[in-house]
Order: C-alpha cells, then sequence, then structure tokens
C-alpha cells in the first residue's frame, strides 16, 4: 500500500492507496498531528512506501519522517498545480448540489482544505512515473 503526504506549515494532507488503486482512507490533519497520524496509518495498513510532495516545507518534513519511519522508503513526486487539480478532483469526487451546481466550476471554491486529494494525486503521479520505469 502506498501512503500519501502533501506537507505543509499548517495541515497536511494524506491518503492511503492499495494496490489494486483503491482509496482506503484520506485526511487533512494538523502539522503537528501528521507525524502520530501516518505511524498511526503504518500501524492499520501495510505501507510499503510513502510519496510526498516536493515543494514548499518538504525537505524539513523528510528529514522528520526518515528520523520516526526507519522502514518506509520516502519517495519525492513534483507537486507544481497539483492543487489546482485537486480542486477540479474535489467536484469530480463531491458533485455539488442544489444552487452550488449551478456556479461554473471555475468560480466554486471547495467547501474544506483539499491536501488529502493532493496527497491523493501525488500517489497516481508516482504510480504514473512507476509504469512507464
Amino acid at each position: 500500500m502506498i501512503l500519501g503526504f502533501d506537507p505543509g506549515k499548517d495541515k497536511c494532507g494524506l491518503a492511503v492507496v492499495g494496490l489494486d488503486r483503491k482509496l482506503l482512507y484520506h485526511e487533512v490533519v494538523p502539522s503537528a498531528s501528521a507525524i502520530a497520524t501516518i505511524q498511526s496509518l503504518c500501524a492499520e495498513f501495510a505501507i510499503s512506501t510513502l510519496v510526498m510532495g516536493d515543494q514548499t516545507t518538504a525537505k524539513t518534513w523528510k528529514q522528520k519522517l526518515n528520523s520516526e519511519l526507519e522502514s518506509i522508503p520516502i519517495l519525492m513526486v513534483d507537486e507544481r498545480y497539483s492543487s489546482l487539480e485537486a480542486r477540479d478532483r474535489y467536484w469530480q469526487m463531491y458533485p455539488p448540489k442544489g444552487i452550488t451546481s449551478l456556479i461554473p466550476q471555475g468560480f466554486r471554491q471547495p467547501p474544506r482544505p483539499i491536501d488529502d486529494i493532493v496527497a491523493i494525486l501525488l500517489i497516481e503521479r508516482y504510480l504514473k512515473i512507476a509504469k512507464t520505469n
């Protein structure tokens, strides 16, 4: 199973995808509890790889994770434009209802943070790269 991690200063996105590409978990957590949540997910799921975004606070987070998760390989994935892509994916996963459906998608804002959806996209980007190699 693959754990996707979108690191951030205040909040982080997490997602777990099985080898069958089935989404098993996704959540946005405060940065302060991200490592504890990751450790909990590693205990719950058989995580073989952690995939994380390579922008913003990635270097600091990778160092923290390496010291806390000794046996899990951590791979960096290009994170550019993932937030824009995640906004579109949010509306695919949670189609707008009522009057919101009348607003053009480009003008809609998801009603919650979408860092977990970014984590899903990071896993998909990794799988796409792994498939071609």
